[in-house]
């Protein structure tokens, strides 16, 4: 039993010598690990928090968007742009809001809105989306110099045909036939791969225009 005692006294002044030595070591990494999950639960509920709020904003703009009330889907899209900035909601709210600020005639707003998605979209398309509409507002206003600068932004395959066809509604606008014509012969050679002939003709009616405007 003394031999037992005195074995079971080493190994206690052991483990004492080994806890003085990393004691406060391990308490330090138990504790980190311990904050460390608590800042993730932290963390995950807040960005779920955030999410929700955006989601929120979102259906807010679509419905304002629906019921044709700029002022509403404009605020809406205001504050995802504000607190949310990094969501996809930003930009499909901001995309909704100037669509419906541009058919107002609000076309000051409708440019800072679809010109804020042309630069922070999440997606190559949605930017191209953006920036398409940009144009059209800024054709619709007169501003063609700056309709044409929008449009200078190499857009994706999907958006190449559009690009290159309100290019040329642009330059006739701007009274530009031999630069629209090459601009609609671009958009043309795009739509050749199309099964759409509605589109095609629709572009050969405009080059045929321009020929007659001569």
């Amino acid at each position: 039993m003394a031999v037992y005692d005195l074995e079971e006294q080493e190994q206690i002044s052991e483990i004492k010598a080994w806890w003085e030595k990393y004691g406060t070591l391990v308490t330090a990494v138990v504790l980190a690990v311990a904050l460390s999950s608590v800042g993730w639960q932290a963390w995950n509920w807040y960005q779920r928090k955030q999410a929700g709020e955006a989601a929120v904003l979102y259906v807010t703009a679509v419905n304002a968007g629906s019921a044709n009330d700029p002022q509403k889907v404009r605020e809406a899209a205001g504050q995802l742009i504000e607190k949310h900035s990094g969501s996809a909601y930003a930009a499909m709210g901001a995309l909704i809001a100037g669509k419906v600020q541009a058919e107002s005639g609000d076309y000051k707003n409708a440019a800072i809105l679809l010109a804020w998605v042309g630069e922070h979209g999440e997606s190559p398309a949605i930017r191209d989306m953006a920036r398409l509409r940009l144009a059209a507002v800024q054709l619709d206003e007169g501003s063609f110099d700056s309709a044409l600068k929008t449009l200078e932004a190499s857009p994706g395959e999907g958006y190449a045909l559009a690009f290159a066809d309100l290019k040329g509604d642009v330059l006739a606008a701007q009274g530009k036939p031999v630069e629209a014509r090459a601009a609609y012969e671009a958009a043309l050679a795009v739509a050749a791969s199309s099964s759409d002939a509605q589109l095609r003709e629709l572009l050969q009616a405009k080059m045929d225009a321009l020929g007659a405007s001569k």
